[in-house]
C-alpha cells in the first residue's frame, strides 16, 4: 500500500535514473519536507545510510498539460457513424450531451477515476482546461468555484499535482453568440482572473492555477486583451486552443484576415506564459514567431487522431527552441508513452521513414529520449512550474520502472526508454511518487476501491443505466 502522506520524505538511491543530461548511474534523490528535491546526485556508488535502495530505474513524473476531466465520462460513447460523414464537430455535439448534465459531485467522482488513470499512466501533474464552470441551467452555482473545487478534491483524492486553468469563453464562433448548449461554459475576461485567483489564494496543497481563452472563435480580441491586461505581470501560464482544425483556420481567415497563429503573433499576445494547445495546423512562419515569443505547444496525439484533427508537423518544431509539452485531452488514452509512440508512428507514416524524432547530429540518436526530455522540459512551463524532473529544486515526482514487465524483459538498462515507448503495450508504473511521498507502491493505490465505486455510480446516473461495473 502507499505510504501515509504525512509520513517522512523520501531519500532514494538508484541504479540508474534519467537526470537533465540523459542516463546516470547511481544516483541519490533525496526530497525535503517542501516535497520537492533537495538532493539530486549521479555517481554515488554505494548507497548512503538511510536511503532507500531500488532496483529499478528511476524517471521524473510527465506533466498533462491538457486535460478536459469531464470527458472521461464520454470515452467510447462516439465511436460509432450513423451517417455519411463523421468529424469533429459531430463530436462535439455528442460531448455537449454530457457537459450539460453532469454534476459537481459527478465530476469529482469522474476526475479522482481519471486522475488514477493519469497517475498509473506516468502522470504525475494534470492542467485542466475547465469551461465546465455553471449550473445546468447556466447560472451560477451558490459558490461559483463549485465545479473547481470539485476538481481540486478529487485531485487530492488521488495525491496528483493540478493546475486548474479557468477559460475566457463568451461566442459560439466570430461571428455567433453561445449557444444554448454552451450555457455552463460563459465566463468573460474578469470572471475567469478572478477565478484563478480565488483558487491560488485558497493555498491548497498541490493545486495551483492559471488562466485560459477558449479559442479565438470563442473570445473577442477586445475580451483577450482585457484578460492579458488583467494578468499583467503575474507569473501564470496561459492557455488556448489554437489550429486544431482546418476549419478553425479557415474560418479564422475569413473573419480576422489572417490565421489563428499568424494571428496571435501579430497581435503581440504572446509571450512565455503562453500555451498552445494543438497548434496542428501551422505553416513555418507561425513556428518562427511562437519560437521568437517563447511561448510553448501542447500536442495532444491520440486525442488529435481520435477526433481526426492532423498530423502536428514534429520535425518543424523539434528545430525550434520552442518548449514542447504533451496532454491526455479527450482522455481517449491516459499513458504518456501512448502519447509519444503515436507522436512518432504519425511521421513515420507520412514521411515513410523511421526515427524522425532522432537527432544523431545533435548526440540524441533516440526518439524516445529526445522527445521523452522535450516533454519533461516543456511540462514545467505549462504548468507554471519553474523547474521540472530529477533535479534539485523541482517537485519530488517520480516514476519507479517495473522491470518485471514482459514488455522490457531483455532490455539493456541504457535502452529502458525506447522500450517504455515502442515496445507496446507496457504495464503501468511499479511505483510513483508526487512531492516526495509514495503514491502508488507496488501497483496499488490506498483509494482505488473507493474511487472506482464512486465512478461507477456515477457513470451510471450520467448514462441512465442501473448497473455500471467499477473498471
Amino acid at each position: 500500500m502507499p505510504a501515509d502522506a504525512s509520513s517522512s520524505p523520501l531519500h532514494l538511491w538508484a541504479p540508474l535514473a534519467w537526470l537533465p543530461d540523459g542516463w546516470r548511474e547511481h544516483v541519490v534523490a533525496r526530497a525535503g519536507e517542501d516535497g520537492r528535491w533537495a538532493e539530486v546526485t549521479a555517481g554515488v556508488t554505494t548507497a548512503p545510510p538511510g536511503a532507500q535502495v531500488l532496483d529499478s530505474p528511476l524517471l521524473p513524473g510527465i506533466v498533462d498539460a491538457h486535460s478536459h476531466a469531464f470527458q472521461r465520462a464520454f470515452v467510447a460513447s462516439a465511436e460509432t457513424r450513423d451517417g455519411a460523414h463523421d468529424d469533429f464537430w459531430a463530436w462535439r455535439e455528442r460531448m455537449y450531451a454530457v457537459a450539460l448534465r453532469i454534476s459537481p459531485a459527478q465530476l469529482r467522482a469522474v476526475a479522482a477515476h481519471l486522475y488514477l488513470e493519469l497517475l498509473r499512466g506516468g502522470y504525475t501533474h494534470v492542467c485542466e482546461f475547465h469551461y465546465l464552470r455553471r449550473k445546468v441551467d447556466g447560472s451560477d452555482y451558490a459558490d461559483p468555484l463549485a465545479m473547481s473545487w470539485a476538481l481540486a478534491d478529487a485531485a487530492a483524492d488521488v495525491g496528483i499535482g493540478l493546475t486548474i486553468l479557468p477559460v475566457l469563453y463568451e461566442r459560439a464562433s466570430f461571428a455567433a453568440a453561445l449557444r444554448d448548449d454552451q450555457r455552463r461554459f460563459r465566463a468573460d475576461a474578469r470572471a475567469t482572473v478572478d477565478a484563478a485567483a480565488r483558487i491560488r489564494a485558497a493555498a491548497r496543497p498541490l493545486v495551483d492555477a492559471g488562466v485560459a481563452v477558449h479559442s479565438l472563435r470563442a473570445a473577442s480580441a477586445e475580451s483577450i486583451a482585457a484578460l492579458r491586461a488583467l494578468v499583467d505581470g503575474v507569473e501564470m501560464p496561459i492557455h488556448i486552443h489554437v489550429a486544431e482544425q482546418t476549419g478553425e483556420v479557415d474560418e479564422c481567415v475569413r473573419a480576422t484576415g489572417r490565421r489563428p497563429i499568424e494571428w496571435l503573433a501579430r497581435e503581440g499576445v504572446l509571450d512565455e506564459r503562453w500555451q498552445l494547445v494543438h497548434a496542428t495546423h501551422a505553416n513555418a512562419d507561425e513556428i518562427a514567431a511562437v519560437a521568437a515569443s517563447g511561448a510553448g505547444v501542447v500536442v495532444c496525439p491520440t486525442t488529435e487522431a481520435n477526433l481526426g484533427d492532423g498530423i502536428f508537423d514534429l520535425p518543424a518544431w523539434l528545430g525550434t527552441p520552442v518548449p514542447i509539452a504533451l496532454g491526455s485531452d479527450s482522455q481517449a488514452t491516459r499513458d504518456w508513452r501512448e502519447e509519444l509512440r503515436l507522436l512518432e508512428y504519425a511521421q513515420r507514416l507520412v514521411r515513410r521513414a523511421r526515427n524522425v524524432a532522432a537527432a544523431p547530429e545533435l548526440g540524441v540518436a533516440s526518439s524516445a529520449e529526445r522527445l521523452f526530455a522535450r516533454a519533461v522540459t516543456g511540462g514545467a512551463a505549462a504548468a507554471g512550474q519553474r523547474s521540472w524532473g530529477l533535479v534539485a529544486g523541482a517537485r519530488a515526482d517520480a516514476l519507479v520502472v517495473d522491470v518485471a514487465d514482459p514488455a522490457l524483459r531483455g532490455v539493456a538498462a541504457r535502452k529502458m526508454l525506447d522500450a517504455l515507448v515502442f515496445s507496446s503495450p507496457t504495464l503501468p508504473w511499479k511505483d510513483v511518487i508526487v512531492a516526495g511521498r509514495w503514491r502508488i507502491r507496488a501497483g496499488r493505490h490506498k483509494s482505488a476501491a473507493a474511487i472506482a465505486r464512486r465512478y461507477a455510480k456515477a457513470i451510471a446516473a450520467l448514462s441512465g443505466s442501473a448497473t455500471a461495473r467499477p473498471s
